[in-house]
């Protein structure tokens, strides 16, 4: 029988993911040589190479591809066993990291995370601002935020919240081009929108939907930079109302005519569900959602 330290496979799984020493070694707070010797004492015990040097970085061997869902199962028992024996009255401890649109992260999630630090003052945030999916399983984030329900993997989703987009443009940009009083005079303008092929999720192209080949003069794959180019008054655009709604100087265009509803889905791996600082982000995020449902849908309060 084997008997190896879970140290080791921490290593192990930690270089999986990073695929780098030096990368593992600032996760981990050590020297990147003792990422190496930690690597190495495992592949010895375990008489296997478990990974491949390439210009890429370290990829995993067929035996390191063999231990890796074992090496999460294990992962997961010893997390589940730091969250269990404390007790119900232990300082939830530890780091979560949160897969989320850039959008409802850094124009509305941010200005809500002060209230968490007060709540959960030793738990450490990460948020990996990506509009595409990440990976849940290779765990490149512990909960993820998605447009749409993913269609695979062990993961329990639900859906998050409804929220709501509006066309907007600064009252000076409509001071200097032709007035819009109906559907047809958005032809007369500029938009500013996504580049097609990198838009990660088709749910994304609502443009051509609310104005057929519209005028796009400027194009971006990111929709913060999108915001900033409207709030300069380069064009027309789709922003999301729980932050256009937030500057007075952005003004709804149409907006009994045109509005695009959609929905986030939260999303967890089913090893990890139960574990108390993911609930804490989880419950914490719901519950933001609920309080702040009239911003997310652009309704005014009361």
């Amino acid at each position: 029988m084997i008997i190896f330290d879970w140290n080791d496979v921490r290593f192990f799984l930690e270089l999986s993911r990073k695929g780098r020493l030096t990368e593992v070694a600032k996760a981990l707070k050590v020297d990147h040589t003792t990422v190496s010797r930690r690597v190495l004492a495992l592949e010895e015990k375990l008489d296997a190479k478990l990974f491949e040097a390439t210009s890429r970085g370290f990829v995993l061997t067929e035996a390191g591809e063999r231990l890796l869902p074992q090496a999460e199962q294990m992962e997961s028992a010893s997390a589940t066993i730091q969250d269990m024996v404390g007790g119900e009255n232990q300082t939830l401890t530890g780091t979560v990291r949160l897969g989320v649109p850039e959008g409802f992260g850094s124009q509305f999630l941010s200005g809500e995370l002060p209230a968490f630090q007060k709540l959960h003052p030793k738990i450490e945030l990460e948020f990996v601002a990506n509009d595409r999916f990440v990976s849940l399983s290779k765990r490149e984030a512990d909960l993820s935020i998605t447009l749409g329900r993913p269609k695979s993997g062990r993961l329990i989703s639900r859906k998050l919240t409804d929220y709501r987009l509006r066309l907007y443009a600064t009252r000076d940009y409509l001071k200097q081009h032709k007035p819009i009083r109906r559907r047809e005079d958005l032809r007369h303008h500029n938009f500013i929108s996504y580049i097609e092929e990198l838009v990660p999720d088709p749910q994304l192209l609502y443009l051509s939907d609310v104005i057929g080949n519209p005028n796009v003069n400027l194009k971006s794959s990111s929709i913060v930079f999108q915001f900033q180019a409207t709030l300069a008054g380069a064009g027309v655009s789709i922003l999301h109302c729980f932050a256009a709604d937030e500057y007075p100087e952005l003004v709804p265009l149409l907006p009994e005519e045109i509005s695009i509803d959609r929905s986030y889905w939260l999303n967890t791996p089913e090893d990890i569900h139960d574990l108390a600082r993911i609930k804490a982000v989880s419950d914490f995020l719901s519950d933001v959602v609920q309080r702040r449902r009239n911003k997310l849908m652009g309704e005014k309060d009361g």
